[in-house]
C-alpha cells in the first residue's frame, strides 16, 4: 500500500516531557493513523520514552503501523533513550503487533471497574456487592480531603507522601523515579482543572506526628456524569497492613454517591501482581473489566536507570 508519513508539530508538551508525533496517509491525505513518542525529561525519567500507535481497523496489515513504530524508534534512539514503552490490551491486534515486533512484556495490569448504578446494589443474587460507605480507622489515624489543589496547610506534608508510590509495582519497566516536589503537586492539580476535570483527594493523618502517611486520588470527567478515575493510592511501608487504603477508597466512594450522583462508575487500574490493592478493590466490589499489557523495547546501547 502506498502511503506518507508527516511528522507533526505537537502542542501537548509539558515542564517534564515533550512530545513527537506522525501521521500516516494515503496519497489522497486520508489519515490512515498515528504515532505519538513521549520523551521525558525528568532526571529520573530521561531513559525512557513512551510510544502511543493507533491505526484505523481497516488500514491494518498494510504497512502503516511498522512504519509509525519504524520513525518512533528511530526518534528515540537517536534522543539516545535506552527503552520505549507501550501499552496494548491482552489478546487484542496490538499486543499481536508489539509482540511480534520483538517488545517484552514488561508489567500486566489489571482493569476494573466499580458499578455505582442502583442496579449494582440492588437486592438479588446477581447483584454486585455493595461497597460499604464506611471504613474505621485504626486509633491514632484520621481522615483529610480536599477538592483542587492540595491546601496550604497540607502541602508540604502531602508532598512527602507521595513517596509513598517510590515502590509501586512497576514489574520490569525500568519506569524509574518519579520525584515531586511542591510545584511538581500543585502542577498535577491545575492540569486537572484545565481540563475541566475535578480532582478530590483522601489523605490519611497520623495523628501524632501531623504527617499525612497516605493519598488516595479520584478525578472526575468535566461533565460530571458517567466514570470516574482512581489515579493513585499509596500508604507509606511503616503504615500498610492497617486498613488505611481501604477506608481512603471507601470515603471516595462515599463522597462520589454524595456529592455527584451523575457518576455512575469509577475505574482503577493495578498491577497483577500488586495482590493487596487487589484484594482492597474486590473487598470495596470492584470487578475486573479487562487485562492491558505494559511493553518494553529495550534499544541498543541502553543504559541501567537512574536511582
Amino acid at each position: 500500500m502506498t502511503f506518507r508519513l508527516t511528522a507533526l508539530t505537537d502542542p501537548a508538551g509539558g515542564p517534564r516531557s515533550r512530545r513527537l508525533a506522525w501521521l500516516a496517509a494515503a496519497p489522497d491525505g486520508t489519515p490512515l493513523g498515528s504515532a505519538f513518542l513521549r520523551l521525558f525529561t525528568s532526571p529520573g525519567q530521561a531513559h525512557l520514552c513512551e510510544l502511543t500507535l493507533d491505526v484505523h481497523p481497516a488500514e491494518r496489515r498494510r504497512g502503516a503501523g511498522s512504519a509509525l513504530l519504524a520513525a518512533a524508534v528511530a526518534a528515540a534512539r537517536e534522543d539516545g533513550r535506552g527503552a520505549l514503552l507501550a501499552q496494548a490490551v491482552e489478546g487484542s491486534p496490538g499486543d499481536a503487533f508489539l509482540t511480534a515486533r520483538g517488545f517484552e512484556r514488561a508489567l500486566v495490569l489489571d482493569f476494573g471497574r466499580l458499578d455505582l448504578t442502583a442496579a449494582a446494589t440492588a437486592p438479588g443474587p446477581a447483584a454486585a456487592p455493595a461497597p460499604a460507605p464506611a471504613v474505621e480507622l485504626p486509633p491514632g489515624y484520621r481522615l483529610v480531603s480536599w477538592v483542587g489543589s492540595c491546601p496550604g496547610e497540607w502541602l508540604t506534608a502531602f508532598t512527602r507522601s507521595r513517596t509513598a508510590m517510590d515502590d509501586m509495582p512497576m514489574g520490569d519497566t525500568g519506569f524509574g523515579t518519579v520525584v515531586w516536589d511542591e510545584e511538581r503537586v500543585l502542577s498535577a492539580a491545575r492540569a486537572v482543572a484545565d481540563r475541566g476535570e475535578l480532582l478530590h483527594t483522601v489523605a490519611v493523618l497520623e495523628t501524632a506526628t501531623g504527617e499525612l502517611v497516605g493519598f488516595s486520588e479520584l478525578v472526575l470527567p468535566a461533565d460530571r456524569s458517567g466514570d470516574a478515575q482512581h489515579y493513585g493510592t499509596a500508604v507509606q511501608p511503616a503504615h500498610r497492613r492497617r486498613g488505611l487504603a481501604r477506608a481512603m477508597k471507601a470515603e471516595a466512594i462515599r463522597w462520589t454517591r454524595a456529592e455527584h450522583p451523575g457518576i455512575t462508575g469509577l475505574l482503577t487500574d493495578t498491577a497483577e501482581h500488586n495482590t493487596g490493592m487487589l484484594a482492597v478493590n474486590r473487598a470495596l466490589g470492584y470487578r475486573s473489566t479487562h487485562r492491558s499489557v505494559e511493553f518494553r523495547l529495550s534499544l541498543p546501547g541502553e543504559a541501567a536507570p537512574p536511582g
